[in-house]
């Protein structure tokens, strides 16, 4: 008995369904969408300027994006968490400037930097100590900590530049292979670092729980407190590992090194598909929204496109991002109230 090619079997048609839905699913998803702007944008620029495609300028981009993404890997932690951290970019001035001094001074490079991250480290500790101690939101108590840094740092330099130019520059200068900086490779080990402890750690799970449901997460044993600590002590060794590229790529530090940083970290983070709410996200979302800054501002600076225009862009990048979270964030609650209806009606 020959069958009719036309005709397909149920368990065909059902596979022919969800092969179509995981397409449909991957087509809506926020990374699909951030992979076809960094394409589109970067083949815009390619036709305008040639030289974006070269080897020397693609070197460069990732030159400029590796401390934003070793940045952004700690406030990935963070805002999954449930906390947010704006005093990143005058940790970075106030670390970055002690390092200057201390190797300025004589003392050899390792110490300086290990110093360095240690003050990084001490000092976002201090922003979610604050916190929990007057039981204040962490975006207030850390934009509190932003003039209390910058502060500290123009006391040290009385605000002047600290300039250790052929002192700090390995870091910063070397290439792997001659092509890929040593910088990129670093910020790479940080998003990795970050995933393995989001993926298979305790930590990672006790993170996503506290930024989801910290009511829940305390009934079920966790201590929020503790997880949320260990999150501010991590970024700020991110925070740290970021002044030492800095310093050692540019040669020198002021109070208002690393200023906005803060700002286009939590844009990557956000435009990578972690909601400001917390309970999810990945780190590879965040790979993608630092990239995406880095081929934007690449290209604006190709365009010749006046600074101050380029940073209106970023404010309304980063403004866009704000109002993607937001929406998200309602969609989901939205949601999960029509299941909770569902399930009580």
């Amino acid at each position: 008995m020959q069958t009719n090619p036309s005709m397909k079997s149920p368990d065909m048609v059902k596979g022919t369904l969800v092969k179509n839905n995981k397409l449909q699913s991957v087509i809506r998803s926020q990374w699909f969408l951030l992979l076809l702007a960094e394409f589109l944008i970067a083949i815009i620029t390619g036709i305008v300027n040639p030289r974006f495609f070269t080897i020397s300028n693609i070197i460069n981009v990732l030159e400029q994006i590796a401390v934003l993404g070793i940045v952004s890997s700690g406030m990935t932690l963070l805002i999954i968490s449930g906390e947010i951290d704006i005093s990143v970019g005058a940790n970075i001035g106030l670390s970055s400037c002690v390092m200057a001094i201390m190797i300025k001074s004589g003392i050899s490079v390792f110490p300086s930097f290990v110093i360095g991250i240690a003050l990084a480290i001490f000092s976002s500790f201090l922003v979610g100590l604050t916190a929990h101690t007057f039981k204040a939101p962490s975006f207030i108590t850390s934009l509190a900590f932003i003039s209390v840094f910058q502060g500290i740092a123009l006391a040290i330099t009385k605000g002047s530049f600290q300039t250790i130019y052929g002192q700090a520059e390995t870091i910063g200068m070397t290439r792997l292979g001659n092509i890929l900086p040593l910088s990129f490779v670093i910020s790479l080990g940080a998003y990795l670092i970050v995933h393995f402890i989001l993926a298979y750690t305790k930590f990672g799970r006790r993170i996503y729980s506290v930024g989801s449901n910290p009511a829940a997460a305390y009934l079920s044993g966790i201590s929020v407190v503790k997880t949320k600590y260990h999150a501010f002590l991590f970024s700020g060794f991110l925070v740290g590992i970021g002044s030492m590229v800095l310093l050692s790529r540019i040669g020198a530090a002021q109070p208002s090194t690393g200023s906005g940083i803060e700002l286009k970290a939590i844009g990557a983070v956000v435009i990578g598909g972690t909601p400001l709410s917390g309970g999810k996200g990945r780190i590879i979302g965040t790979l993608l929204g630092v990239l995406l800054m880095g081929i934007i501002s690449n290209a604006l600076n190709m365009m010749r496109v006046n600074p101050y225009y380029q940073q209106v862009t970023f404010g309304l990048l980063i403004i866009a991002s704000l109002a993607m979270s937001i929406f998200s964030s309602y969609k989901s609650h939205a949601r999960s109230g029509k299941s909770t209806k569902k399930a009580i009606g």
